[in-house]
């Protein structure tokens, strides 16, 4: 039949990259979660047990029609049904022809002898499914049938959202009962599932995720609404117009910009499917994908081991409309990763904050003691560190309240309502790639506002368009970053989105406090990571001139003396430091480093150039039983 997104010519490429990656025929589970006509299901099930899932109840059922034909013999029926259908010319005028012919309505779908002809069809086999002559795969396969053979004579370009005003020449044709197409493979253990996918992604046990989602804004549910109708064979309340069943229940987010996205990436993380293999139309066509292929890309990545994600582009002809009539290429990408341990995946910060530590934090939770109850970041920055650590309470802080507030706005906000702002800002104000009238229109707007008003989005949406994307203010707390060359691009929305859904899944507090008041009344049993700034390097949150307290030697030592009497409280702690950069040695903390007989890790230099720079961590624990321990607690999470 034809269907938008028929995957029938990608499953020789899908088959031979799964062969490639050595996963037919192993046994293994395989999780068709947007099953559509179920082409892909079909080609695999001789070398997978599959599971399937689509939203609408004619495609699961239309599927699984095609899975177990194999199975169909109809034994207790005691006849073959298609000879019994086509041998006869029996009419009812029912529900389809009353409602989609026009003998019993103004609608064209199809012909009266048609619409007679399919009422009796549905009559019959619900009849027989009563009667029990046949089963629920025998079901299944006749009314997988039957839409096969409603879809040779419709009255209509290829979906059911609308008829056409003339008669096509293949619907005045009298329709025959056809055998939809079915690979003739034997299948192994079949399950069909009707939700959809977000709801179940974190319930299906399976060891490859196929999934191949909506990839424009039209809804399957109304394209396909007629199909629904029949299956379900409910008589519902319809449209006048167009004879649309109500279609709300069956409307997918993941034909919408920004909750397809949003969908993605929670997809990717809540799958126990160690292999996952995706299909998506490219960006670049008249057909235009939601999803760009970089932010497809950075969200493999991210979830994806490193050195498995692959990505392969597929050219193939299609069923084309007025629409993409004149583009001559059609092509889909075939991705597919490995997926890391959970335990493995770090989010990185939105917010791209000086001294950000998020190349350290594989280092930094590998160094992590156990048995803490609170994690305390205490100089939280752009929350990097604290938002990968497993911890019952994470509390942040950070002196800086714009930055507090920003990083807030994620956990608080609802992460599509908060890119719709979002893109209102960008559309209100044109701001675009180093467009400097734009930029400053928007900076001089949100300066202008009072402090109750200052929305932290609105700030952090003007920050993605200036220099470096960096929060700089003048000694008043006016933003006054000129403009730059960076924009709000699929990467940054792809660190949004993973680092909101995780912010607000984890118990974190946010505070605003210097931090020697933080450490007075911080809970029992914390560990604490502390991550100052630094006397060799100057960033816009220790130069002084920014309207906030600047960092001197005199606050270091004060520092140095804190940290002193947390270790004399037994208070575990971590920090972060740089003792060389440029040529120069803090030689000051590196004394009090080995007077006091804290354990000094150093980190790979190739992170941050050799030579050049020295990044350590400083802790007052055994680092080695950490790292031990953690890695112990890593190995049972993957066994």
């Amino acid at each position: 039949m034809r269907y938008i997104g028929n995957k029938q010519l990608l499953t020789p490429e899908i088959s031979k990259l799964l062969e490639q990656k050595g996963l037919l025929n192993k046994n293994l589970t395989f999780f068709d979660a947007f099953c559509g006509t179920g082409s892909v299901s079909d080609a695999l099930k001789g070398a997978f047990n599959i599971i399937v899932n689509d939203i609408l109840s004619w495609s699961t059922l239309y599927t699984r029609g095609r899975l177990c034909a194999g199975d169909c013999k109809f034994e207790k029926l005691g006849f073959d049904p298609f000879e019994f259908f086509n041998s006869n010319d029996e009419k009812t005028e029912g529900f389809i022809f009353k409602n989609y012919s026009p003998a019993g309505s103004k609608r064209m779908y199809f012909s009266p002898e048609n619409a007679k002809r399919i009422d009796y069809f549905r009559e019959k086999i619900e009849e027989w499914k009563n009667k029990n002559l046949i089963s629920e795969d025998e079901y299944c396969y006749l009314l997988s049938c039957l839409i096969e053979s409603v879809s040779t004579v419709s009255n209509t370009a290829g979906v059911y959202g609308a008829f056409l005003k003339h008669w096509d020449p293949r619907a005045k044709k009298p329709i025959e009962f056809v055998k939809v197409n079915s690979n003739e493979t034997n299948h192994h253990n079949l399950t069909f599932y009707n939700d959809k996918t977000e709801n179940i992604i974190s319930e299906i046990d399976c060891d490859v995720l196929y999934i191949d989602p909506p990839y424009t804004q039209n809804q399957y549910g109304t394209q396909y609404h007629l199909l629904e109708t029949l299956i379900l064979n409910d008589n519902p309340k319809i449209s006048p117009i167009t004879g649309s069943r109500t279609t709300a229940p069956l409307r997918s987010d993941w034909s919408k910009k920004y909750k397809a996205h949003i969908l993605f990436d929670r997809i990717l993380a809540k799958t126990k499917a160690k292999y996952i293999v995706i299909s998506y139309i490219n960006d670049q066509s008249a057909w235009g994908g939601l999803m760009s292929k970089s932010f497809i890309e950075a969200s493999l990545k991210r979830y994806g081991k490193e050195d498995t994600y692959t990505c392969k582009k597929i050219n193939y002809k299609k069923y084309r409309n007025w629409r993409t009539k004149s583009v001559k290429e059609h092509f889909e990408y075939l991705y597919f990763i490995e997926k890391k341990d959970l335990a493995e995946v770090n989010y990185e910060s939105p917010l791209n904050y000086i001294g950000s530590k998020s190349k350290m934090v594989v280092d930094i939770k590998k160094n992590l003691p156990n048995n803490f109850e609170s994690f305390i970041d205490v100089f939280g920055g752009g929350f990097n560190v604290g938002l990968n650590v497993n911890s019952n309470k994470i509390i942040y802080n950070d002196i800086n309240y714009f930055v507090k507030e920003i990083l807030e706005s994620f956990k608080v906000h609802d992460t599509y309502e908060y890119l719709m702002y979002m893109n209102r800002i960008i559309q209100k104000f044109g701001l675009e790639k180093s467009k400097s009238e734009s930029y400053l229109k928007a900076r001089q707007y949100y300066n202008s506002l009072p402090p109750e008003k200052k929305d932290p989005r609105l700030l952090y949406t003007i920050i993605l368009y200036g220099y470096q994307q960096q929060m700089r203010f003048n000694g008043n707390h006016s933003f006054n970053n000129p403009v730059g060359m960076r924009w709000f691009n699929d990467k940054v929305l792809e660190k949004m989105i993973s680092f909101s859904r995780v912010l607000k899944e984890k118990n974190v507090i946010f505070e605003c406090s210097d931090y020697v008041n933080l450490l007075k009344n911080m809970p029992k049993d914390s560990f604490l990571y502390m991550d100052p700034p630094y006397m060799l390097t100057t960033g816009s949150y220790n130069d002084g001139k920014r309207g906030f307290l600047g960092w001197t030697k005199e606050l270091e030592k004060e520092f140095l003396t804190t940290v002193d009497e947390l270790d004399k409280n037994k208070h575990k702690f971590m920090i972060s430091y740089v003792l060389q950069h440029k040529g120069k040695i803090n030689k000051e903390v590196k004394r009090w480093i080995k007077n006091k007989g804290y354990s000094l890790i150093n980190l790979n230099p190739k992170v941050f150039g050799e030579g050049n720079r020295k990044e350590v961590l400083i802790v007052n624990y055994d680092q080695k039983k950490a790292t031990l321990h953690n890695k112990k607690q890593l190995t049972k999470r993957r066994l």
